[in-house]
């Protein structure tokens, strides 16, 4: 019997991302056309200072999949990928950042599991991040995990494919950097299954990162401590 092809909705958060949007949503159309995927993609241009949104916006005009989501101004990651997800009309969802660090191609090592799960995460095989971020990033973890009582790998790692449904009534507050372990702390107290996945990780060629910032960081501890509060509420 014939199988269905793939509903897949794939999305890019992007912050003044205009030398990445366009190859990024390139390499993502040669792949979802390889995989002949009943697909989606759609850029969200969370209130970019640069040419993004332009760019995206041409893209869009091209591509009748295209789709472009515009923030009026600068929300944070957190409320770029709530928008992505809002915006979703596909059977499984899939994000990774619009900033080129990850090969889409690699999807096809999160498809097969999500056969038998809701959630596949990826990790980074060989993180290409300066020594600081990466430690930040281990701790973080460390730290997530603990608080929600989960064993994920990886919590940041912007390479995820999720089941819909996993967002159907899920409340998401997170406007920045919380937003993975939102998700993955809500979903494994609802009890969805998750899967995990090596996934290799490239160094940033254009742009700026901005998420090692000082006020993104704080900000981050800040709303994890008053998340671990409400789901412990059940809120």
């Amino acid at each position: 019997m014939e199988r269905s092809p793939v509903s897949i909705s794939v999305f890019f958060p992007c912050y003044n991302e205009q030398d990445n949007v366009g190859r990024t949503a390139q390499r993502a159309v040669e792949v979802l056309e390889g995989l002949g995927a009943d697909y989606e993609i759609i850029l969200v241009n969370d209130g970019s200072a640069d040419e993004t949104g332009a760019r995206a916006d041409a893209i869009a005009a091209g591509n009748k999949r295209v789709r472009v989501v515009h923030h009026p101004h600068n929300m944070g990651y957190g409320a770029a990928l709530q928008s992505g997800i809002r915006a979703a009309k596909k059977e499984l969802i899939f994000f990774t950042d619009g900033d080129g660090q990850f090969d889409i191609g690699e999807i096809k090592l999160l498809l097969p599991l999500i056969e038998h799960n809701d959630i596949v995460c990826g990790y980074r095989l060989d993180r290409k991040d300066p020594i600081m971020r990466k430690l930040n990033g281990w701790m973080w973890t460390r730290l997530v995990n603990l608080l929600f009582g989960m064993n994920i790998r990886d919590i940041d790692c912007a390479f995820k494919l999720f089941r819909a449904e996993v967002f159907e009534g899920m409340t998401m507050s997170s406007a920045g950097a919380l937003i993975s372990a939102e998700i993955l702390a809500r979903a494994t107290r609802r009890g969805y299954r998750i899967a995990e996945v090596g996934v290799h990780h490239y160094p940033r060629t254009a742009g700026k990162q901005t998420g090692a910032k000082l006020k993104v960081i704080l900000r981050a501890f800040k709303e994890l401590f008053e998340l671990y509060s409400r789901i412990r509420k059940g809120q």
